[in-house]
């Protein structure tokens, strides 16, 4: 049998792979750079003949790091949390301090005692030869005075901040963290061989240090709005002149959806309910960690008086928050993912309904087995074994290796499950079609997911940071967001809103202009983390870009809206709440990725706000406003066909899409944007490190804004999430009577034209 040809033009399909390869290739090269060019770790810091510590003691001391959390609790290079320091630059301020001091009555060379400090810090005294770094007698003081302080905080016997008390009992362990900070601020300061500027661009600012923005920040910041202006007219102009999609044309008839009572379901679909209950169960609790972490910001180390730092410190609290974000957003895409496969084939094979219930099951353990490992690996009850089964320590891949493992291998189950139902289908279709766009979209999330692997204990922090925002970014922001585009496209073709023609044209659209801008803009994360100067010139110039597609998607999302409404003869149909949440979809898309994204992107903003409340407001908007909101409407467009039609509440539906949306609204608005913007001036003003520390959330109008998050916390758990539990409980308990044996045939489409509706 022929296969089915591509209803638009091979060029689409050619031209996706082309600006893929093209963006890998790039990125293949940045990789290698930064193995090239990573700072180097000595294999002795030496004052004199005194040796202060070694390359074992830095990476043991980042290993320390790790095993305990920190990176959930605190920042190093401006990655990690927000509550905490960012020990990079506290440990870079309060070391010119110490020196300052030293030097204040005195000069060298006709230096004053301040710049003084600076060129010291900035003169590189390793020397590859012996593989030995000097400091003077100065910075060895700086560095033992250190070493107390942290000993002092990290075994203080009250918690304080959020941190818990006794939080590292070993001394030994101490003095190896502190050699990971120090090596840490060391690079931040000492410029790069045959170059004016830090191995980290000099970052942190810090004027006591001589850190001040470099001319590339500056440089590429500008060429990054020149960029995005002109690209934006360009892609204007092109998509106003050209109906590049095909809307033009799309005049199919009016649709009607089939009601519930006229689709059965299948067992597989069936056993998707379980999925979308432990979904929303997880969203429940997601919320409520982010609602405790956000009370300790305005209450540090309490709860309306209460000390629960004991039992439940910040950074491990974070930890689950950041950690059941991803696996919540998972779960309601691979149910989602098993619920349209029979639609698709037209069938399903035998044996799905049990493998999704496998699928269930490993899902529970790994996340279960994971949020409990990261609990007993942050309070050090493992031992050697924290790395495997406790908390590996890298935020987003705090999950212990072995649970990281079985999360890839449940994903891959997955993609069998999804392969197994559309075998045939896919054997019938041109590989460029929608089948296999879905197939490739969903083996993308487990093989992109499985880089994190690529982490280690025993490799430096630059190279881990580096793979490890490859998960951050091409994982959650440009593969989720690809699956996502698939996901919808099928379901408005489904609907019969939209024909398969325009749907591929989108799809196309959002690969090739992600992967233009969203591949290599991978690297607007790492500017300042100790790679060279080329990730952030490929990083800023390409990151903005990824405003233009994010800009044109929106408009095209409500064209598809628009395109449905035009074709659905009824005025309140069965999916408007999901749709609505398709809606918010592309306004926070927009609002969240674009704008949000963008002001932190431009190097020259992010060298002073990375690590603050603005990063934080890019994070959720788009997080939750774009994948979060997603998840929420692909859940009740599966459980409106699960529930029995007259058990089934729009007003439940209703009440959780206005609450999710006012409460991240709420949260954005009035809490995290207004206090970064604080917090940007503050730490130009002031200091990073101050703007960075626990005294500026102190400042009573700083803590203010942290109370008044409360209101939108409330709504949006309460109103927001709760009533999708209700939801996914009602269709346990009155599932839909109309079923499907496996391998019987059923009706592909979810709509009937107007015209063949009896009574129309």
């Amino acid at each position: 049998m022929a296969q089915r040809t591509m209803p638009i033009s091979n060029r689409w399909f050619q031209g996706a792979v082309v600006t893929y390869l093209i963006g890998f290739t790039v990125l293949g090269i940045l990789a290698y750079l930064v193995y090239r060019d990573q700072p180097p770790l000595p294999a002795q810091i030496v004052a004199g003949d005194k040796t202060l510590f070694t390359r074992d003691d830095i990476i043991g001391g980042m290993n320390v790091f790790q095993r305990h959390g920190l990176m959930e609790y605190g920042s190093v290079y401006g990655h990690g949390a927000y509550l905490g320091p960012d020990f990079t630059a506290e440990y870079l301020h309060k070391t010119a301090e110490f020196i300052g001091k030293r030097y204040q009555d005195t000069s060298a060379r006709g230096l004053s005692g301040r710049d003084r400090v600076a060129a010291e810090l900035h003169d590189n005294t390793y020397s590859q030869s012996e593989d030995k770094l000097r400091w003077s007698d100065a910075r060895a003081g700086a560095h033992e005075m250190m070493v107390k302080y942290y000993q002092s905080f990290f075994q203080s016997a009250q918690s304080r901040g959020g941190a818990q008390a006794n939080w590292i009992a070993d001394r030994e362990d101490i003095r190896r963290l502190t050699a990971f900070f120090a090596w840490t601020a060391w690079t931040a300061t000492a410029n790069r061989p045959g170059q004016n500027y830090s191995y980290t661009s000099n970052w942190p600012p810090e004027p006591l240090a001589g850190n001040f923005v470099t001319a590339d920040a500056i440089v590429w910041s500008v060429i990054s709005i020149i960029g995005l202006l002109g690209g934006t007219g360009l892609v204007f102009y092109l998509f106003g002149r050209y109906d590049w999609l095909g809307w033009s044309g799309d005049d199919s008839k009016p649709v009607r959806f089939r009601p519930v009572d006229n689709v059965a379901v299948t067992p597989a679909q069936s056993a998707v309910v379980w999925f979308l209950l432990v979904s929303s169960l997880l969203f429940v609790l997601q919320t409520l960690t982010g609602g405790l972490i956000a009370h300790y910001r305005a209450e540090p180390g309490a709860f309306f008086g209460v000390d629960v730092s004991a039992i439940l410190p910040f950074n491990i609290v974070r930890t689950w928050h950041v950690q059941l974000a991803i696996f919540w957003v998972s779960a309601s895409y691979l149910a989602t993912g098993i619920f349209l496969v029979p639609l698709i084939a037209g069938k399903e094979p035998r044996g799905q309904s049990a493998l999704t219930i496998v699928l269930l099951i490993a899902v529970a353990i790994v996340v279960f087995g994971s949020l409990a490992g990261e609990y007993a690996g942050a309070r050090g009850w493992l031992g050697d074994l924290w790395f495997w089964f406790g908390h590996q320590g890298w935020e987003y891949l705090d999950l212990g290796r072995i649970w990281q493992v079985l999360l890839v291998i449940g994903l891959f189950l997955w993609v069998i499950i999804l392969f197994r139902g559309l075998r045939r289908t896919l054997s019938d279709e041109h590989f460029g079609n929608m089948p296999w766009l879905l197939f490739y979209a969903a083996l993308a999330i487990p093989a992109f997911y499985a880089v994190g692997l690529l982490t280690g204990p025993d490799k430096g922090f630059v190279v881990n940071d580096f793979w490890r925002f490859w998960v951050v970014h091409l994982w959650v922001e440009d593969f989720l967001e690809l699956f996502t585009t698939v996901i919808v496209a099928y379901m408005f073709v489904l609907l019969g809103v939209v024909r398969e023609a325009t749907a591929l044209r989108v799809i196309y659209l959002d690969i090739i202009l992600y992967s233009l801008g969203g591949v290599i803009g991978t690297m607007h994360h790492l500017y300042f983390s100790g790679t060279p100067v080329a990730h952030m010139a490929l990083g800023a110039t390409f990151s903005a870009m990824e405003v233009i597609p994010l800009m044109l998607l929106t408009l095209e999302a409500w064209s598809f809206i628009k395109s449905g409404e035009k074709k659905t003869t009824e005025r309140y149909h069965m999916h408007r709440w999901a749709i609505r949440f398709l809606v918010a979809v592309g306004v926070w898309n927009f609002l969240g990725a674009g704008v949000f994204g963008f002001l932190i992107n431009l190097p020259v903003v992010s060298y002073y706000e990375i690590g603050t409340a603005l990063t934080a407001n890019h994070g959720h908007t788009a997080m939750m406003g774009v994948y979060g909101m997603l998840a929420a409407g692909l859940l009740l467009f599966c459980l409106r066909y699960l529930t029995q039609a007259d058990k089934w509440s729009d007003y439940a539906a209703m009440i959780s899409f206005w609450s999710l949306n006012i409460g991240l609204t709420w949260m954005a608005f009035v809490n995290l944007f207004p206090l970064g913007i604080v917090q940007l001036y503050h730490a130009i003003d002031t200091g990073y490190w101050h703007a960075r520390s626990l005294d500026f959330l102190e400042i009573s109008w700083v803590n203010f804004l942290e109370w008044a998050r409360l209101p939108g916390d409330a709504l949006f758990i309460l109103g927001g999430a709760v009533p999708l539990v209700w939801l996914c409980w009602r269709a346990v308990r009155f599932p839909n009577p109309r079923r499907i044996a496996a391998e019987a045939e059923l009706p592909r489409l979810l709509f009937t034209y107007d015209s063949d509706t009896p009574g129309s």
